[in-house]
């Protein structure tokens, strides 16, 4: 079993779920610099190894594994003391705020020959399983375009001072997730524009950026993708709308993944119609905290998904390569949103020499 340690123990909560219920993976040691939270941890999961310093984690040689849920502003460097202490490293998106860290971290992960995988939990997600493992086997042809949304009543979010933040988008919190669908069916995206604003309710909370998102993508084949995200406004019943949706329209069937609602949907190239809803056995390994917080279903998938590739030599997706890709996507997205025009996606690479 590879030995495993966690730094960050708010969305670190899922990972130690995971780690501890899984066959591949062996907890060793957690790490969270506010020692209450450690504590609190520690008596949740009856997991007693903790601490406060992160480099009790990197000189542990005992430990193959770092899973980093810090701030966004801290992955860089946090992922730089992992490889260069010899660790394999599981980072959570987005995979990092500042392009200008991503070469020297290309290089040290191939020099220390240590994997970096991206923590994008939505693609290990059973709806969003099911939807790839159907696509990759040709059950609805080739794709014509993708239709990707993340629309949520986080209203409540509104009353959290972090939220109100100049530093806080939506658009890197939320809207990471849908864009990460459409990379994964459309890699090579070459522009996008958009379109966004702030709703009257977070004008009204004092919101610094916008809640209100939509963007259309063009790939270099010259397809054309979509994503909007919507945070704060009420959303329809689950019967009628999801909170997340993938949707592929392909030469001969389409598919819809819906996330929260664990739904499926396909007419593949028959003509045949299914859809699928997965019961509650299902239901509590993804939902395993309250509501529907705290993911740990889909970050064990993920978690034994890499584990097997560093024991069997095989590439884990999404890799840094991958992660950094998406940063540049949401920066171009980003510039859009500011400038009112189309943004190429190589002049963002091209700044950072990537």
């Amino acid at each position: 079993m590879l030995k495993i340690a966690i730094l960050g123990l708010g969305e670190g909560r899922s990972t130690m779920s995971a780690a501890i219920e899984s066959s591949k993976l062996k907890l060793v040691k957690i790490c969270d610099r506010n020692e209450e939270l450690c504590k609190q941890r520690a008596k949740e999961f009856d997991f007693h190894s903790y601490t406060t310093n992160y480099d009790d984690l990197l000189n542990d040689a005992s430990i193959d594994i770092i899973a980093i849920y810090t701030p966004d502003h801290l992955h860089a460097q946090h992922v730089k003391q992992a490889l260069l202490s010899g660790k394999h490293v599981v980072c959570t998106k987005p995979f990092i705020d500042d392009l200008s860290d991503a070469k020297e971290l290309l290089e040290l992960s191939k020099s220390t020959g240590k994997k970096v995988f991206i923590g994008q939990s939505s693609r290990f997600f059973e709806p969003a399983k099911r939807q790839r493992a159907d696509f990759e086997a040709g059950l609805i042809g080739d794709l014509i375009t993708i239709e990707a949304q993340y629309h949520a009543d986080h209203r409540w979010f509104l009353k959290k001072e972090w939220s109100l933040l100049q530093s806080f988008k939506w658009l890197y919190g939320g809207l990471s997730h849908p864009v990460d669908f459409i990379r994964w069916y459309l890699p090579n995206i070459q522009e996008v524009m958009g379109y966004g604003m702030i709703s009257s309710n977070g004008q009204n909370a004092g919101l610094k950026n916008e809640d209100t998102m939509h963007f259309i993508f063009k790939a270099t084949d010259g397809r054309i993708a979509r994503v909007s995200g919507v945070y704060t406004s009420p959303t329809q019943p689950a019967q009628r709308d999801s909170g997340m949706s993938t949707i592929l329209r392909a030469t001969e069937g389409a598919s819809q993944a819906d996330y929260h609602e664990l739904r499926y949907a396909v007419t593949d190239k028959t003509g045949e119609e299914k859809v699928i809803t997965w019961g509650d056995s299902t239901i509590k390994y993804y939902f395993r905290f309250e509501g529907q917080s705290h993911h740990g279903g889909e970050y064990q998938n993920y978690l034994e998904y890499f584990a097997d590739s560093i024991e069997q030599g095989f590439e884990a997706y999404p890799n840094m390569e991958e992660g950094i890709g998406t940063v540049a996507l949401l920066q171009a997205m980003d510039k859009s949103l500011q400038t009112g025009m189309p943004v190429k996606i190589a002049d963002i690479l091209n700044e950072y020499g990537l």
